[in-house]
């Protein structure tokens, strides 16, 4: 084992460095915030995931409803921006419930 050191350190450190990512992975993998990031990995790979949007008022009156395949921006600037049908919708200051179905 010492020979083999001696003369492959750069191999004995990446294999470390690999089984290291790989044990994190697999741990990592199980993990209901490991799941939501795949999702979101999704929705951003196919431009949107099937879901519902509710958009509401501050006083809780419905201001519209979206159903389709739509791709929702996150910020935290007060306002929500997504692409539905050809067009882009943005609203400010309002309150906003998304539904996605997740395999």
């Amino acid at each position: 084992m010492r020979d083999f050191l001696d003369y492959h350190p750069i191999l004995f450190v990446t294999s470390i460095i690999g089984v290291i990512i790989l044990v994190c992975c697999l741990i990592f993998s199980h993990t209901a915030s490991w799941k939501r990031g795949i999702v979101d990995l999704k929705s951003d790979w196919n431009n949107g995931i099937e879901r519902e949007v509710n958009v509401y008022t501050a006083n809780g009156e419905l201001l519209a409803h979206y159903e389709g395949k739509i791709d929702i921006e996150m910020n935290n600037g007060g306002y929500i921006k997504f692409d539905f049908e050809g067009k882009r919708y943005i609203y400010y200051n309002c309150f906003v419930e998304t539904i996605a179905e997740i395999e």
